[in-house]
């Protein structure tokens, strides 16, 4: 759940990222700790265990001089323990917490052309599960910290980290566990989770700025049909497997209804300039009072620009049956929602039921943990928090100091991520981070996950600057 970099294509290039090597002794740290993070199988599979890549910073921050009492290792069970770490500030202000997650979706490596569990090196680029999503980031965040520390550094406010499991998928979703039991290791005045925003790129060129002000909710749904079944040589009608192919056939051509809300909005209008005409002039278009119904048709065209102007679900999976010669008695479905701020799970649940408009369709929700309900929860997205000076001024200084002309754009996440635990403990959270990655190279959860070399250790520069910037004491600021 990473980028938006299809749904502002095409943007004209305005800058380029400053094309460095690791030719400093952080770069070269930060190489490390980005290789031996996806070099540990962090999974929600029997195979992976959260705790050994948290271990592993732990020991790190041990060796750069953070005292025990800063370093918090904890977690519900054995496998799946967080790292809180604290840097300590002079107390002027109220800490900012990073949350980034430090687990990965499952790579099967027959799926790809090397090992998603090794770090390799290749034309110019980095190949591993999580190089993406989001160890790039876990490793910049620990190697800023470092930084920091080794520079003896004194922020004007406390800068807490917290590496997490479980933002994929499991029972065990960190940043919630860690609110919920040790509010005190990880309570602050905002949170930067830089899961999401980042740099879009164009042949490694800079055309936006992101900056996550809001998210969709996700939400999974269960379909199941029955049947008494029989031999398949007498085929007659309620075919388990010919009604969840209905349903989902009916599904996709259905379009949830178009909706614009205040940081699509700004999204569109900031970037309407930087897209070919008519591209942008259906923009425009969208914005207006009433909304230009042939633009939101061709707009609607891009996958990108349709999921964030609409609620979006999916078939992602699909069974049924338990023999070649026999009737299927049971057939399921897996549909996956990307819901829309406003809208909730069962408001959808709802809307699904009516366009499957089929009685015999039980329609459950899936929780994340995997728990199975007839019911879904009524919770919707909260509103955006507004854009904090403390965030955005240097947040604005640092980028047009790497990549100068580029605007900085607020727009919405259009999967979702562990903000939504913060800011419904009322942390208002941004989306930020320094990774340039290409339109059309976004290969989170996918095969062959990789990220440009120049880009991550740009990301490294970029997000040391902008935490220092952002925390330097009165006086010091720029």
């Amino acid at each position: 759940m990473k980028r938006l970099a299809a749904a502002l294509a095409c943007l004209a290039l305005t800058s380029s990222a400053f094309a460095q090597q690791p030719d400093s002794p952080y770069h070269q740290m930060a190489h490390d700790v980005f290789k031996q993070l996806i070099e540990i199988n962090t999974t929600d599979t029997p195979a992976g265990n959260v705790t050994t890549a948290t271990e592993a910073m732990q020991q790190r921050f041990k060796d750069a001089g953070f005292p025990d009492a800063d370093l918090h290792l904890l977690g519900p069970n054995d496998r799946k323990k967080n790292l809180v770490v604290r840097l300590h500030g002079n107390g002027s202000k109220r800490p900012v917490l990073i949350i980034g997650h430090i687990d990965v979706v499952e790579a099967r490596r027959s799926d790809w052309t090397t090992d998603p569990f090794q770090f390799v090196e290749k034309d110019g680029y980095f190949y591993g599960r999580g190089t993406q999503d989001m160890k790039d980031s876990d490793a910049i965040a620990v190697v800023s910290l470092i930084r920091m520390k080794k520079e003896g550094f004194v922020p004007d406010r406390d800068i807490i980290l917290a590496l997490t499991a479980d933002e994929e998928g499991g029972s065990s979703n960190g940043v919630d566990w860690l609110l919920n039991n040790h509010r005190d290791l990880v309570d602050a005045e905002f949170a930067l989770n830089p899961d999401s925003g980042g740099v879009d790129g164009d042949n490694a060129k800079a055309t936006i700025v992101l900056v996550e002000a809001t998210e969709k909710l996700y939400a999974d749904y269960q379909l199941v049909a029955t049947d008494v079944g029989g031999h398949s040589s007498v085929p007659h009608g309620n075919n388990p497997i010919y009604r969840i192919s209905d349903a989902l056939s009916h599904l996709e051509q259905y379009n949830f209804p178009f909706e614009l809300n205040p940081v699509t909005r700004v999204s569109f209008e900031r970037t309407a300039t930087r897209v070919p005409k008519q591209t942008g002039d259906d923009m425009i278009a969208i914005l207006r009072t009433r909304p230009d119904e042939a633009a939101i048709a061709r707009l609607s065209k891009d996958p990108s620009y349709n999921s964030i102007t609409h609620t979006t679900c999916v078939a992602t999976l699909v069974s049924g049956g338990h023999a070649h010669n026999a009737l299927p008695q049971q057939a399921e479905a897996n549909v996956n929602c990307r819901i829309l701020p406003g809208h909730s799970p069962e408001e959808v649940r709802q809307q699904l039921i009516k366009v499957f408009d089929d009685g015999k369709i039980t329609v459950n929700y899936v929780s994340n943990a995997g728990g199975i309900s007839h019911g879904a929860p009524t919770r919707v997205a909260l509103p955006p928090p507004p854009p904090m000076p403390a965030v955005f001024v240097p947040l604005d200084h640092v980028a047009a100091k790497f990549w100068p002309g580029v605007p900085v754009v607020p727009h919405m996440e259009t999967g979702a991520s562990d903000s939504i635990y913060t800011m419904a403990a009322g942390i208002p959270s941004y989306g930020i981070n320094g990774v340039l990655i290409d339109h059309g190279d976004d290969r989170a959860h996918g095969k062959d996950e990789r990220v440009l070399a120049t880009s991550f250790y740009n990301g490294v520069d970029f997000y040391y600057e902008f935490l220092k910037e952002m925390t330097a004491p009165t006086g010091a600021k720029k």
